[in-house]
This record gives structure tokens, sequence and C-alpha cells, in this order.
């Protein structure tokens, strides 16, 4: 029992080490909690969980090796991201200046689902730092485990990766008092729109 429980409770430990930080797709859920739509919140917590499992095992199956392969790949990934996050983090700006209260029931803005849930897939797939550091950091921590204990840890640093997006998502809706007021989503998307901007001028200068 204490060969597998160790494994699964040092994942669980370094994948919520990893994942809780201000970033655009912490940023992105937390937003889109606080506007409660239940079936947005859940299909983009859906996609942030299932991607980072997919990230996740990949690194555990030794895919890392491919990456450090394609420095290419990463290049263009990181031109593309840093432009997405750069616009995103723009219109965030632009909401700041001309914040909306939130009205009881529906979030500040009839968003699409279609697009919450592409937003949410760009931001993950477009970021080369998750292939960096979910593929290679927690892929070679994992097999630094045994045969069959880096599957546990595996298993832990995914149930960190769907613990926490939940708990963001779903518990940001206790925020939504706060957010009954204009000033108060001006703020927030101020701090979203210096992380996007930050973020990807970051990835722009390979910083």
């Amino acid at each position: 029992m204490t060969t597998t429980l160790l494994p699964a409770l040092l994942g669980l430990a370094t994948g919520l080490s990893l994942i809780i930080a201000i970033g655009a797709q912490n940023a992105y859920v937390l937003r889109i909690g606080i506007e409660g739509r239940l079936r947005i919140v859940a299909a983009v917590v859906l996609v942030c969980a299932l991607s980072d499992a997919v990230l996740i095992l990949a690194g555990v199956l030794g895919i890392g090796a491919l990456v450090q392969a394609a420095p290419v790949a990463l290049v263009a990934i990181r031109v593309i991201g840093s432009a997405f996050l750069i616009g995103y983090g723009l219109l965030a700006a632009r909401r700041a200046i001309r914040p909306a209260a939130l009205a009881p029931g529906a979030g500040t803005r009839d968003r699409p689902f279609r697009a919450a849930v592409a937003t949410a897939v760009a931001l993950t797939w477009l970021n080369p730092h998750v292939y960096l550091d979910t593929i290679l950091f927690l892929g070679s921590v994992a097999n630094q485990q045994g045969p069959d204990e880096r599957w546990w840890w595996a298993g832990g640093a995914l149930a960190a990766s769907c613990l926490w997006f939940a708990g963001l998502g779903f518990g940001a809706r206790l925020l939504r008092p706060v957010f009954a007021r204009p000033g108060a989503w001006r703020v927030l998307d101020a701090v979203i729109a210096c992380v996007m901007v930050g973020l990807g001028l970051r990835l722009a200068f390979g910083l």
C-alpha cells in the first residue's frame, strides 16, 4: 500500500506545484467560472483536465524526447501562442475600460459555447511551456520512479489537475456577488490583461 500511495501523493504534490500559479489558462478558467454558465464551465474544465492528462501520459511514455527533437515546432507554437495571448490580453484590457455588471443568472456577455471551448484549447496547446513543464519535467520525474510506481505517480499528477481545474472553475461561482459590480470586473480584466500580455511578450522574446 505504501509503495503505491507514496508515489501517488508525490505526483499530486508535484502536479499542484506546477498548476497553481497565475497563468493564462488559470486566469481564463477563473473568468469563465465567475460568469457561471454551468455548461461552459464544465466544458472548459474538461478541456483543461483532459489536455493535462494527455500531456502527462505522453511524458510518462517518453514522448518528451520527440519534443526536444523538434525545436522548429516549438518556435512555431511560441510565435502563434504569443500573438494569441497578446490579442486576448488586449481584449481583456478593452473590457477593463468598459466593464459590465454581472446580471443575475447570466454571464456578462453571451459567450458562445464553441468560442469558449476553442479559447481554452488554444490557451492550453499554444503555450510551449506546457510541453516543457508537463511532458519533459513531469515525464522525467515520473520516470525516476519505478516501472510500476511511475503510473501511480502519474495518477497523482492527473488527480491534481482534475481537482485544481474543477475547484477553480466551479468554486469561482462563490465570487459572483462581488462581480455584480462593474468595478470588480474592471479589476479582474485588468489583471487578466496584464497576465496575458506579459506571458505573450515573454513567449515572443523567448524568455
